[in-house]
């Protein structure tokens, strides 16, 4: 939605004469309410993720971003089938796996994605000197922070409910801590369903999948397992803050 400011502002042509008249437009920022969230939620509820990122992309346009971490591109592949220019975001921590970087460099090929890669500030803490906390907060948590307040109204996130148990109740329409509204367009795909779709499509898929990383973060705080425990084991944490 756009406003129109009167009377317009006057372009001045090169020589300082004035020029067409030109009007300026304000876009008002596409903002839902707990309960409009909670409605499409229930809308939503059975569709396919085609349908979903379509909803998304029909109700924010350009002001919808995805957020990938290179594990596989199943959102990516699905979202990019509705729109080929959608926003993905990747988080550059400065401690991915070589071969996350690699899937992100085989998606580039694969999608000629539109790819806008945030890197923490030079002085961000990191694991050792500060903490796991610490760390997920100034190198994943505040620049996606900067990111969606500066350049979007809602974001599409990979979260599933089969992750674990944390994440059994997730809904496919909220409103974030900032106000913004998150989509989960494969939130309800099974385990089953989810490596279907991938081996239907052919998907970029991190090779630590097959070395037997089933959730892939940071190489200081990631180690194989068959689930999300692989992920600051030993530590007590189970997400870095991104879906809280």
């Amino acid at each position: 939605m756009t406003s129109t400011l009167h009377p317009p502002i006057v372009a001045q042509t090169n020589d300082g004469m004035p020029g067409t008249a030109q009007p300026v437009t304000l876009r008002r920022r596409a903002v839902m309410t707990a309960d409009e969230a909670a409605a499409a939620d229930r809308l939503l509820t059975g569709a396919t993720p085609h349908e979903i990122v379509a909803w998304a992309l029909g109700r924010f346009g350009r002001r919808l971003v995805l957020t990938a971490s290179f594990a596989e591109t199943t959102l990516i592949d699905i979202a990019t089938t509705v729109d080929p220019d959608i926003e993905v975001i990747f988080l550059d921590t400065g401690f991915h796996f070589p071969e996350t970087l690699n899937a992100m460099r085989r998606s580039m090929e694969r999608y000629a994605l539109n790819l806008t890669v945030l890197r923490p500030d030079a002085s961000a803490a990191d694991v050792w000197a500060s903490g796991t906390e610490a760390c997920c907060e100034a190198r994943k948590k505040a620049p996606l922070e900067r990111h969606l307040v500066d350049h979007a109204d809602a974001w599409l996130s990979g979260l599933r409910r089969a992750d674990d148990a944390a994440r059994a109740d997730a809904p496919i329409v909220s409103i974030d801590r900032r106000g913004l509204v998150k989509v989960n367009p494969i939130v309800a795909m099974s385990d089953a369903e989810y490596e279907a779709y991938n081996a239907e499509h052919d998907v970029v898929v991190n090779t630590l999948r097959y070395d037997g990383y089933a959730s892939i973060g940071c190489w200081p705080c990631t180690e194989p397992s068959t689930d999300r425990s692989g992920r600051w084991a030993g530590s007590g944490k189970t997400e870095c803050g991104l879906h809280l």
